[in-house]
């Protein structure tokens, strides 16, 4: 009867699922980032390219029936010509089904619940809360990228462990997590003055969203007072995000999806967090290239197409 395919192209890597009818996984592939607002849309398109065809290798590219690109950033999707390098991208892995092209949002919900109503929260790289309705996304809060928003994300806990070490550098208090924001920038911590220089040109050296590198040591040593602060400021902004646009009386699902909803202790105690707020369930979802799979399938089979084995 065919084959659906599902990407999930988020701003560190580009993961692709290609399901039977009946939920089966017959493929999966991965490549790099692929959010056109943080890499050159050539290369993000490229790396969609990638991943399709590392998930159709040994299969027939041409039975797939129906395919969804859940994308961040999708929005860059707007301007014709960064649409024709996905569409080349898609075309050229020997797909003929038509593109649609979703938010990371929508399919990240889809992977945690398949109710059609509901909120979810991405918080990976990036960070944006999104009201769903009849699987499609209605409304969001945050997600303004890396320049002007992704508060509680991993580019931004990046920042803030390297803001953190900066001052400590400045006032002579290290503690754990400084000193390993400076290891992993390969810097000396002594003299403080020749360190303090050298990570503000490291952290300037590459692109900005490669701030994100050093978010797993705030939880690695969240035990130091500097990641502390920074966890907890993580995880009162992002419930207050997935909260924004619900009634306190809302009971369809929230969907949490990410690096950081998994990472102990913040993914645990934004979990606590939200318990306190709000009756609603919350899930979690671990991978959003099932969600967009599965919503092909509905698109074919309407919402009783099989959830993901």
């Amino acid at each position: 009867m065919g084959f659906v395919v599902g990407l999930d192209a988020g701003g560190t890597s580009t993961r692709a699922l290609v399901l039977d009818l009946d939920g089966t996984r017959l493929g999966a592939g991965v490549a790099g980032g692929a959010n056109p607002n943080s890499h050159p849309p050539e290369l993000a398109a490229t790396h969609v390219n990638q991943a399709l065809s590392a998930a159709l290798d040994g299969l027939d590219a041409a039975k797939v029936a129906s395919g969804v690109l859940g994308m961040a950033g999708s929005s860059k999707l707007t301007d014709p010509t960064v649409a024709a390098l996905f569409e080349q991208a898609w075309a050229g892995a020997g797909l003929r089904c038509p593109m649609r092209v979703i938010t990371d949002c929508e399919a990240a919900f889809a992977t945690g619940s398949a109710s059609p109503d509901g909120t979810v929260l991405v918080a990976g790289t990036g960070s944006i809360a999104a009201k769903i309705e009849d699987h499609r996304l209605v409304r969001t809060s945050g997600g303004y990228g890396w320049l002007l928003g992704d508060e509680g994300s991993a580019y931004w806990l990046g920042r803030e462990a390297v803001r953190a070490t900066l001052r400590a550098l400045e006032r002579d208090t290290p503690d754990a997590l400084t000193d390993a924001v400076l290891n992993l920038a390969n810097l000396a911590p002594s003299p403080p003055r020749e360190a303090w220089r050298g990570l503000i040109t490291a952290a300037n050296h590459l692109a900005p969203i490669n701030l994100a590198r050093y978010a797993p040591l705030v939880t690695a040593h969240h035990t130091a007072p500097s990641a502390a602060g920074i966890i907890a400021e993580a995880v009162d902004v992002l419930a207050d995000l997935t909260l924004a646009d619900r009634d306190p009386a809302d009971r369809t699902p929230i969907v949490l999806v990410g690096s950081l909803v998994q990472a102990h202790p913040l993914g645990t105690r934004l979990r606590g967090e939200l318990a306190a707020r709000t009756p609603a369930p919350v899930r979690i979802a671990t991978e959003a290239a099932a969600g967009a799979a599965w919503l092909a399938a509905v698109d074919l089979l309407g919402d009783t197409a099989p959830r993901p084995a």
